[in-house]
């Protein structure tokens, strides 16, 4: 097929490349999703009945290559474009793009919803201001089957096309809060019933002390700091437990998407152990 798109000077072309801007994203309440992962959950994807994906651009050889994509996005009522290479690498901001970037509608939930569902594991993060960890936290929540994500409203945008990547989907599986002051977080989550601890490695208490104590296996909400600096002393002092991964070798310290994959499996088999609160008798 002839590409339709053929010029990065194009309107349309000219319109999805700001949405790498934050200011735009937030005017449009739109945002890039950009290869055949994030395009296919992007394309599956429903929020209050409207789908979550608008356009779609493809080569003609990603067209071809990810048909059955393209299929679900046109299901989906998506416009498609088929776009030069050189559009495409325009508008992605990937080295090597991949063929397939989507427009798709912001899909945050508000906080108090998710709330109302009474989630049993909750990632908070406080304070993360790069877009890749936070995407790969996001990841890492879904992996172990939290329940929703909280980005406070001094983390990073959630949008960030960076931020989308890392998640390699997850962005789409799971309920996202966005802008909620840790303050307000913290005391929501705590009426619902949800135990928050703040992890940090100069934390008090020991991760597998608190395994082998068996304080873990009830609703829980772990909160995440900043990559360089932690959690601030105020937001430490919001937390139920200072938690910290114990190291046993030499690393000086672990990154923080580590840390947070750590955290939250160990919240994840401990509520899935007998006495935890996702604990289901066999029969």
């Amino acid at each position: 097929a002839t590409p339709e798109l053929i010029s990065p000077r194009s309107p349309r072309v000219l319109a999805a490349r700001r949405l790498a801007k934050r200011n735009f994203r937030g005017k449009e309440r739109l945002f890039l999703a950009e290869g055949p992962q994030a395009v296919r959950e992007a394309a599956g994807h429903r929020a209050g009945g409207t789908a979550t994906l608008v356009e779609l651009f493809a080569t003609p050889d990603a067209a071809e290559r990810y048909a059955d994509i393209v299929a679900e996005a046109r299901s989906a009522g998506a416009r498609l474009h088929l776009a030069a290479e050189e559009v495409i690498a325009d508008i992605s901001t990937t080295v090597t793009p991949q063929g397939l970037v989507g427009i798709c509608r912001f899909l945050d939930t508000p906080f108090d919803e998710i709330l109302a569902a009474r989630p049993k594991l909750v990632a908070v993060l406080a304070h993360v201001r790069d877009p890749g960890n936070a995407g790969t936290v996001l990841r890492c929540a879904d992996a172990a089957g939290a329940e929703a994500v909280v980005l406070t409203d001094a983390s990073v945008d959630l949008y960030n096309p960076k931020a989308v990547r890392a998640s390699v989907g997850s962005l789409f599986h799971l309920p996202v809060a966005v802008g909620v002051p840790v303050e307000r977080a913290v005391a929501g989550l705590k009426d619902a019933g949800v135990r928050i601890l703040a992890a940090d490695g100069a934390g008090e208490h020991d991760l597998d002390a608190e395994l082998d104590k068996g304080t873990m296996g009830g609703p829980t909400a772990w909160v995440f700091g900043n990559e360089a600096w932690g959690l601030p002393e105020e937001t430490r002092a919001l937390a139920d437990a200072v938690v910290r991964v114990p190291i046993h070798g030499m690393a000086e310290s672990l990154n923080l998407a580590t840390a947070a994959a750590v955290c939250l499996y160990a919240s994840a088999r401990a509520q899935r152990a007998s006495g935890g609160c996702r604990f289901v008798t066999p029969g």
